[in-house]
């Protein structure tokens, strides 16, 4: 009988922390803890929340009678790392100081790292990870080429998802991944569409904060000369910029929410400036989907939309009315984060997988 083991994911985004307990395969508690933009308004930076949330995860499983003693594998999201491929990674030092001063700039995923080899160094024997990063990087050349000689296009997307769902999507009509050209649209606080090819996301837009669909909480693709132009009108600092850019761009800049489910009730009752900022975002991401076709030229086995708010039919209809006739659409709701962290674990600790260095 095999020895079962209990492995801890975390999973913090920009408006939850996810925390699920494995014991091998099977989930033995599952929390997604909700964090209001009033609560994380309070921290200047987002390493800053290192404390909060862990705080809050430890609280969680305490509440849940989880022993921390039996966890064997912490495995957090990666962050905002040096482009690496795919694969799971063993927590060091170099990527500890990564993750704490990112070479890419903030995000909420830096902090899954951080947190789960902080309670690993606490429990007797437990090892921390971290899989598939948002810096997985297999673009082609031909996309790295931004436009002029001082900017370049770089991969930064829901990669964990994205594989995940990919996988899963090719196990259910009995496909192999790398046999599947697939476009994959991630909708969450951020939204990504990527290119996936036999296998590899040769294309993907840089959701974090530069380019693509607006989102709940960013503002994607902007004019460049009007933003240029405010930039220096002086009447804006840089950080003012960025958090237009990330964090108060999209949904929660138009309406005030960061909550696409409340903006949809408020659609639904008749109010129509919620009813056309939820079509704007469901137009661009389906003009991302029909450039990621042509980067696969046209030859796409599926379109999967996948993440929270793919929970929302009435949106992801108003997505697939415009793109079914590139390729059947299959819609994945939510996410397999979690599962997909848990089982990287697991394989690592099954020896089926061998962990990379940073």
């Amino acid at each position: 009988m095999e020895k079962v083991v209990r492995i801890l994911a975390i999973n913090p985004g920009s408006t939850s922390t996810k925390i699920a307990v494995y014991e091998n395969e099977i989930p033995v508690f599952i929390k997604n803890i909700k964090h209001s933009k009033e609560e994380l308004d309070h921290f200047n930076k987002i390493t800053d929340q290192f404390q909060f949330r862990k705080d809050l995860i430890l609280q969680q499983l305490k509440n849940a009678d989880i022993n921390l003693n039996s966890i064997g594998v912490v495995v957090g999201r990666g962050g905002l790392l040096r482009p690496i491929e795919s694969g799971v990674y063993r927590m060091n030092d170099r990527m500890i100081q990564d993750l704490r001063h990112s070479p890419l700039g903030e995000h909420a995923s830096n902090l899954g790292g951080l947190i789960a080899d902080d309670i690993a160094c606490s429990l007797p024997g437990a090892e921390a990870f971290i899989a598939n990063p948002v810096v997985v990087d297999e673009m082609e050349d031909v996309a790295r080429i931004a436009g002029h000689p001082k900017f370049k296009r770089i991969s930064i997307f829901h990669a964990l998802n994205q594989k995940a769902v990919a996988h899963e999507h090719a196990k259910s009509i009995l496909r192999k991944y790398e046999d599947l050209n697939l476009i994959v649209v991630h909708l969450g606080g951020g939204i990504t569409v990527g290119a996936h090819r036999k296998g590899r996301v040769i294309d993907v837009n840089q959701g974090l904060d530069g380019e693509g669909p607006f989102s709940p909480e960013r503002s994607g693709t902007l004019p460049v000369g009007d933003l240029v132009r405010l930039c220096f009108s002086g009447e804006y600092t840089q950080k003012q910029i960025m958090k237009m850019i990330k964090g108060e761009g999209g949904i929660v800049g138009y309406l005030g929410t960061n909550n696409a489910y409340e903006v949809e009730k408020e659609a639904a009752a008749g109010d129509e400036e919620s009813r056309l900022i939820l079509e704007a975002m469901a137009y661009q991401v389906s003009k991302e989907v029909g450039a990621m076709s042509t980067v696969l030229k046209g030859d796409v086995d599926g379109i999967l939309i996948t993440g929270g708010v793919a929970n929302s039919k009435w949106f992801v209809n108003m997505i697939g009315e415009r793109v079914h006739k590139i390729a059947p659409v299959s819609v994945y709701p939510g996410e397999d984060e979690m599962r997909a962290l848990a089982l990287n674990g697991l394989q690592i600790l099954r020896g089926e997988t061998v962990a990379k260095e940073y």
